[in-house]
């Protein structure tokens, strides 16, 4: 039985919402292009104000709000997040890497700018997110303000998702088996989506057990998104999803459909899911937002 039409309307609602906040607080803490360096901020905001689900943020949000923690902390907590992950991708779409040239609808940023400047908007998205964490505006205390830091810096470091790329880089030289590629989406896409759960709950203040309940559901959704991410790849439309598809069937890269079939991709997809739903039991009703999220991952648009 699907999701009721009400309600994922509700939660679409929801995540519009709160991709709009995300999107003011990014544009209040993005420098103004001004000075020589202008198009480095022409940059930066052309990657993160770009149009985008703000899945990560959202997750930040809904998180922290079910310990009814200040929206304002969790608010530029998200921004923070998004600031990594947009970098990721500023530097994930360049010739080097994956080489692409529309994300989110528009232009790449070495394609809007160059190559070079993609590099340091990347580089100065980065360094960005944790000088909003380092706030006293984030945190009133610097004992939370600091492990949001530290869990920020693993999550997007080498043993997170970082790490994932360069396993991800390693194709040619190590064909990938189904193992390696779960490894790698763990880091590569899983790890800031864990990340953003556990933000929430560190602003939160949460218990351990419920700490460690979001931990086993970020870990099941993360691999869900991916291996729906996978499905988009190949049976997406490229007009709705706003990028290139069918790009690891073109430069002959494994991934969980080619390994599983798109059948046992959707049919891992639905297992993870039950069991990302699972997780939530602890929190009863408070977490019927998160409850949708995975409704949501499993019906993507295409």
């Amino acid at each position: 039985m699907g999701p009721d039409e009400g309600e994922v309307s509700d939660f679409e609602q929801r995540l519009t919402e709160v991709a709009d906040k995300v999107t003011v607080a990014l544009d209040q803490l993005i420098p103004p292009a001004s000075g020589p360096e202008a198009n480095l901020m022409r940059a930066m905001r052309h990657a993160a104000l770009a149009n985008g689900k703000r899945m990560r943020p959202f997750f930040v949000l809904e998180t922290g709000a079910m310990f009814g923690a200040s929206e304002k902390s969790l608010l530029r907590t998200a921004a923070a997040l998004e600031c990594v992950h947009c970098y990721s991708l500023v530097h994930d779409d360049l010739p080097c890497m994956d080489d692409d040239d529309f994300r989110r609808g528009q232009p790449t940023v070495h394609k809007a700018f160059d190559e070079a400047t993609a590099v340091l908007a990347g580089d100065a998205l980065l360094t960005l997110a944790f000088k909003i964490l380092a706030s006293s505006e984030t945190h009133e205390d610097p004992a939370v303000r600091v492990l949001l830091i530290e869990r920020l810096a693993d999550a997007a470091g080498a043993r997170g998702m970082v790490g994932g790329q360069m396993i991800d880089m390693l194709e040619e030289a190590s064909p990938r088996d189904l193992n390696t590629i779960t490894r790698m989406q763990r880091l590569k896409t899983g790890a800031l989506i864990s990340y953003a759960l556990e933000a929430g709950a560190i602003i939160g203040h949460a218990r351990e057990a419920e700490r460690n309940a979001l931990a086993g559901f970020a870990n099941d959704l993360g691999l869900a998104y991916q291996i729906a991410d996978d499905i988009l790849d190949a049976e997406g439309d490229e007009s709705i999803v706003g990028k290139a598809l069918s790009k690891d069937k073109d430069a002959g890269k494994a991934n969980f459909v080619t390994l599983l079939g798109v059948d046992g991709a959707r049919q891992r997809v639905r297992l993870l899911a039950a069991q990302a739903k699972e997780h939530l039991a602890i929190f009863r009703d408070k977490a019927h937002i998160l409850l949708h999220s995975v409704d949501y991952v499993l019906n993507r648009p295409r």
